[in-house]
């Protein structure tokens, strides 16, 4: 075994031991031997794909949904680069991928080497941390370095908060590595971290529960966080204080088989009502997770800077959009929400408060649900339906723009253990194919609902499904354009607003479907639309249903909805309830 082939198995037995699976690899010269060194690993699954891009989301979606550390391998050159959409994203989601790019030695950079770019620091501050790697000896000391640098990796993009790192390899030629029976025989002690969670002493807790106690008008706030426990953890806690959970959509909170009477779904629509809005102001505000979806939560939240607002977040960041933050509380989020709801759970406390969230509520699902009635294609109907439609245990990707606005609104509370994901983290409508992709090799069955623009951007992502004869189900919805726009000022500026705004494309999704060895199917009735998904949830491939929609229409109903919810609110304002 040469030093090169020695440094680079001691570094990807390392990155193994540490509890790295899945890897996805995009072809490429320099990066000869970190693949070829991985193909052999006997526990390393490794995933192909071309396209630099479409495979950094496809690793972010495996990485989200699993909640492990993903490994990502390019090589040198823009490769790099096209990496960076998905980096940034893992970044702010709090995804962990362990990015490895592969690059020329120090005497052919920056001296016109072909397929040489400057990759140092090339992600900033989007990864938690960057190492240029030493070049490959093969002395003992050097291959424990290899060792050092997969293990520390490794542990700081699994650590709270998860997210990205980048490591650098430089490599000289020749590259092909050594690849014989020994290659991976035991050799030193692998590296073994432990880790702990942050936690509030018993007189924080106490101190807390005081400020606490004598606040009736309290509400919980909860995102998109994905810990094991969270959602019994926070439903003890409201139950307690008797604190309405206003959840959203990514939050574990709509679905699962945990109690769900606190839980309030249709805030978005309750708060677009000023009265409401006006009356219903906390005096506290918990909150767990990343921001949620609602403009009208945020807008609410921003306005009344006078309610004390305090963020649990066990990796102390200052997610807080609103600037109205006032309590930071650096904690495991499950164990303080058992903690502080043992120390309410000693008294009982009935609520009032409780109660009128909790009716105002089940009064805007009644109203928004009516759109079950709706005979044409609108947009915001596909979620109930997929209520009905999807199986325990699905998981349901959900794109940016206007799709996650609709699960928002239309995805209410389901004893059904559905898993709700969506990159979030930057919001983009780029890799969103990639990513649910990604996440459908690790969970099943996987339904993506995405926007036509969206769907465009990230076409070539459907590679994945069909080398690696993936089971998902996409359903493409073709408002032929921009459909959030509509519902924005530019939506008023009529000589401009197609061109610049609507942006449509006039694509029929088939033949590209086709070009994948995928089921393609365009409905344009309900009773289609069921046929279609319970064919392609038994059906092992990739499935693709194109739902033609209006964006004028899909306006149109969504305002109504809105103004019914709103009139429904004041009325009830009116009448004291």
């Amino acid at each position: 075994m040469n030093e090169m082939t020695a440094y680079v198995t001691a570094f990807v037995e390392q990155l193994a031991h540490m509890g790295v699976q899945q890897v996805v690899i995009s072809p490429g010269s320099r990066s000869t031997p970190l693949a070829m060194v991985m193909a052999e690993h006997p526990t390393l699954n490794i995933h192909v794909h071309i396209d630099e891009r479409s495979a950094a989301f496809f690793a972010l979606g495996m990485a989200k949904a699993s909640g492990e550390p993903v490994a990502l391998v390019c090589t040198s050159g823009t490769a790099v680069a096209n990496y960076y959409p998905a980096i940034v994203e893992a970044y702010y989601a709090r995804v962990p991928l362990v990015v490895i790019t592969a690059d020329r030695p120090h005497e052919l950079r920056d001296v016109g080497a072909p397929q040489a770019i400057n990759q140092l620091h090339m992600y900033g501050s989007y990864v938690k941390w960057f190492v240029d790697m030493a070049l490959p000896e093969g002395n003992e000391r050097m291959l424990r370095y290899a060792e050092m640098v997969a293990a520390r990796a490794v542990y700081v993009a699994s650590s709270v908060p998860k997210g990205p790192v980048h490591i650098n390899v430089p490599l000289r030629e020749p590259l092909v590595p050594m690849i014989d029976e020994s290659l991976f025989l035991p050799s030193s002690p692998t590296r073994i971290v432990y880790k702990g969670n942050k936690h509030l002493c018993e007189e924080m807790i106490d101190e807390l529960y005081a400020e606490l106690s004598g606040v009736e008008k309290g509400v919980i706030i909860c995102g998109d966080l994905h810990i094991e426990g969270f959602s019994e953890a926070v439903v003890k806690l409201a139950e307690a204080l008797q604190y309405p959970i206003l959840a959203d959509p990514l939050s574990p909170l709509r679905t699962g088989t945990h109690e769900k009477r606190c839980i309030i779904e249709s805030y978005d629509a309750m708060l677009k009502n000023e009265t409401f809005a006006d009356k219903f102001v906390p005096d506290v505000v918990i909150r767990f997770g990343a921001m949620p979806v609602s403009k009208s939560l945020y807008v609410w939240l921003q306005k009344h800077k006078q309610v004390k607002q305090i963020v649990v977040d066990e990796a102390g960041q200052w997610r807080d959009p609103t600037l109205s933050l006032q309590v930071l509380i650096e904690a495991n989020e499950v164990q303080f929400c058992y903690d502080l709801a043992q120390r309410a759970s000693h008294s009982f406390r009935s609520s009032q408060w409780m109660s009128k969230w909790q009716y105002m509520n089940e009064r805007a699902k009644h109203i928004l649900l009516k759109a079950e009635e709706e005979t044409s294609m609108f947009e915001g109907k596909i979620f109930i339906e997929l209520a009905n439609l999807l199986p325990d245990k699905a998981t349901l990707y959900v794109g940016n723009s206007m799709p996650i606005r609709d699960a928002d609104t239309f995805f209410m509370s389901s004893n059904k253990r559905i898993r709700l994901l969506a990159n979030r983290g930057a919001n983009g409508i780029d890799g969103v194919v990639s990513s649910a992709l990604g996440a459908s090799y690790v969970s099943q069955p996987l339904v993506l609902v995405i926007g036509d623009l969206s769907f465009y951007h990230d076409l070539n992502g459907l590679l994945a499904a069909k080398l690696q004869q993936l089971h998902a189900t996409i359903i493409v919805l073709n408002n032929n354009g921009g459909g959030i726009f509509s519902f924005l000022p530019q939506a008023n500026e009529p000589k401009h607003f197609e061109r610049l705004f609507g942006t449509p494309t006039h694509l029929s999704f088939q033949h590209a479907v086709d070009m994948y060895n995928g089921h393609y199917e365009k409905v344009e009735t309900w009773e289609h639309f069921r046929r279609a998904m319970t064919d392609a949830l038994s059906r092992p491939t990739l499935n693709v249903i194109e739902v033609p929609t209006s964006r004028e229409y899909n306006v149109k109903i969504y305002r109504k909805l809105w103004k019914d919810v709103s009139q429904e609110m004041s009325n009830l304002l009116n009448k004291g309830e």
